[in-house]
Formats: C-alpha cells, structure tokens, sequence
C-alpha cells in the first residue's frame, strides 16, 4: 500500500518505443506514460538490439519534466550453432533490463509499480520482478497478433508462459474491447481487464477551415503494409472511381515494405499523379496538416486494433470510411464517417461516391468532441491512474 501523499513511481517497459534510429515505433506509448505522469512519477526502461554498436553495449538516459528514459542499446551474439543465438540473445537482453533495473533504482528509485508494454518477454520479467520484490505490474497490449485474421501467437512455451503473465498481472488493458476478447480466446485469463484506448495529441491536431470550392481530397495513412492495409484495393477502386468522376484527389501518406510497389501499381493503373499523390512519412505537424486539409480519410485494412490514425483524423474534425474490422466499429458511428465489409470494393467505391458528395454533412465540431472524450491526454491519463490506484490504494 502507498504512503499518504507520496506520488505514486510507475516503471513502463516497453516492447516498442521511440529510439535513435526511428521516432516513431511506440510513439503511443511515450503518449500514454506522459498523459499519466500528471499523477504519477513515470520512468521508461527500453532496451533495445543495436548490431551497428562498436561496444558490447551503450545507454542513453534524458529526462524531462514529464518522463526519466533509459534506453539501452546493445549487440546481439551470432552463433553457428542452430537454435543456440536465441537463448543467448534472450539472457542478454534479460541481463540489460538488470542493468537497467539498477539505474532505474540509483536514479528513479524503487517503482511501485510496473506498466507492461506488450507479451511476452517483459511480462516475464515484470512476473520474476513481483516474486522477488512483491511489485505489482498492469499489462497494456496493442498487438494485433492474437486476432483471427493473425496466426502469430504460437508455441507451447511463449503461449502458456503468457498465460502465466497475464494470470498474475493485476489488471490487462487491451486498447479494444475486440482486442480483448481475442485474447480472452488464447487463453489470456485475468479477472480484471479494462479497455484503454490510446492518446491523441489534441493541441497539434486541429479543426482547420477549408473553402467549400475547393478540389474534393482525402487522404489514406499507414503504414504501407499491404497484407494488412489492403492499399492495393484501395487503388483498384480510385482507378474505377477516376472512370467515373474526376472532382476528387487522394493523398497517400506514409512508408513501409510496400511502398515503392504500390507506387508502381499506381503508375500502372494510371492514376498517380493526377488522382493520386504519394506524401512519403509525415510526422507531427507535417501530419496534422495534411489530415486537416483532408474531407475524410479512408482504410481499407483486412484487421486492426484501433489505429491511431483514426483518432487522429477526429481531432481534426475530419471523418472516416473504413472497413469494419478489429475494434473499428466501437468507435465509429453514423456522425464519425462510414463502415464497409472488408475486402469489398465495390462497397468501397459506393461509399466514396457518397462521401464526396456529402462531404459536407459532418459535423467538423462533433467529431472533435467526441476525440476529445475519449482520447484526450486528460481522459485517458485519469483512467491510466485510476487503475494505478486500483492496484496499489493510496
């Protein structure tokens, strides 16, 4: 139990997080620690496997007003001998968080309490932490390997000791009530699950005015995965749709694997360049922009969680057409936008008919609103302590 008055310690430990290579990779999650660390002293331990490394390893500590972050790089062993470099490489990255656990205590102190970051190898080493300290942990997972459309979550020995982890762990916050139950369907048993969505940054996503004669345009944001982003659809269905009408363009925005291939399929099908625009990576306000410029955005995905992107979109007032998958639908209703059945492209062109010529029947204030209720730093920090204070009553 927590000392009167005493600001609780919180330690998250993060599988993704935002690190010298690439800002972005669990970037909702450094939203998460900092719209909590209003109530609650937040530290972050991140380790991560750095091959370009000269030392065996190196750590980076920053702090601000919100969050101490210790990150850990370090070089992975390579052995010839089959299956002897995994067990190796997973006592090193066991043997960092040690390290790291140290510096956490010298410069942090004692946590009260650790915040997973996704199963399975930190749950086990939040479990091993709470049998040897009696320190609580909470689970949030994001991961959309335990859906149905995935086949990711394998292995008798990852599987049960994810059980084990998520038995003991005093509450599991799925960021879906679809995520959840998918969990619930592997096995992943625990009496107090709580759905948390993730943080949108309300200050830099905004509602901007656009002149109602203005080019109609609206954008696609990924993360140019095809398997799961279904782009290539997408394509399709603008090329029948430039067939059609010609008042409209379409931004898409982002990188990946796919990217300079789908770019290609555009060019074969004729419509980039005058349809269609590739923006590359967009981060921050670059981002924010762009989907404020937009009419609506649209996704075409095969399975999700609740991408972020949507939420996004809303704090700019900017509607959605998505497909109806994941935990989509418990957060998009008839004000929000529009959902299709996945994989249904003529659905899909159907609607963006309908989107461009009633584009303007969306309420840009009520669709902020609704971000900020749900998403806001605010709201989703107090519901993040909350379970905190269910954890350990101060």
């Amino acid at each position: 139990m927590m000392e009167q008055g005493k600001r609780l310690k919180v330690l998250y430990l993060p599988r993704w997080y935002p690190h010298r290579y690439d800002p972005m990779p669990g970037l909702f999650i450094e939203r998460h620690a900092r719209s909590v660390s209003t109530f609650a002293d937040i530290a972050i331990l991140y380790i991560h496997q750095d091959d370009k490394l000269e030392a065996l390893y190196e750590t980076d500590i920053t702090r601000d007003n919100e969050l101490l972050q210790i990150r850990i790089y370090y070089r992975s062993i390579r052995c010839r001998i089959p299956g002897v470099a995994p067990i190796l490489n997973l006592f090193r990255f066991l043997t960092y968080h040690r390290k790291g656990f140290k510096l956490i205590k010298s410069d942090f102190g004692k946590p009260d309490l650790l915040h997973v970051n996704v199963l399975t190898r930190l749950g086990m080493i939040a479990l091993l932490y709470k049998w040897m300290t009696g320190t609580p942990y909470v689970i949030t997972e994001h991961w959309t390997r335990y859906l149905p459309h995935m086949d990711n979550f394998r292995g008798f020995l990852r599987k049960n000791v994810s059980r084990l982890v998520a038995r003991n762990a005093s509450a599991i916050l799925p960021v879906t009530d679809n995520l959840r139950k998918a969990m619930e369907r592997h096995g992943l048993r625990n009496n107090n699950y709580q759905i948390i969505p993730n943080v949108v940054d309300m200050n830099m996503f905004q509602i901007a005015d656009r002149p109602l004669d203005f080019k109609k345009h609206f954008i696609h944001v990924s993360c140019f995965e095809d398997k799961q982003k279904n782009i290539s659809g997408i394509l399709r269905v603008l090329k029948r749709l430039s067939q059609i009408r010609t008042d409209w363009t379409c931004g898409m925005i982002g990188e990946g694997i796919h990217l300079d291939k789908l770019i290609n399929y555009a060019r074969e099908l004729g419509i980039e360049g005058q349809f269609v625009k590739f923006h590359g990576l967009k981060e921050n306000e670059e981002l924010a922009c762009l989907m404020a410029a937009a009419d609506f955005q649209v996704l075409f995905s095969r399975f999700e969680n609740l991408p972020v992107v949507i939420l996004e979109s809303y704090a700019c007032g900017v509607p959605v057409l998505s497909t109806n998958v994941g935990g989509i639908s418990e957060h998009l209703n008839k004000d929000l936008g529009i959902l299709i059945k996945s994989e249904d492209e003529d659905e899909l062109l159907n609607q963006l008919n309908f989107m461009l010529d009633h584009r303007n029947n969306y309420e840009k204030v009520k669709i902020r609103e609704y971000s900020e209720k749900h998403f806001s730093r605010e709201v989703i920090g107090k519901q993040l302590f909350e379970v905190y204070k269910q954890v350990l009553p101060c």
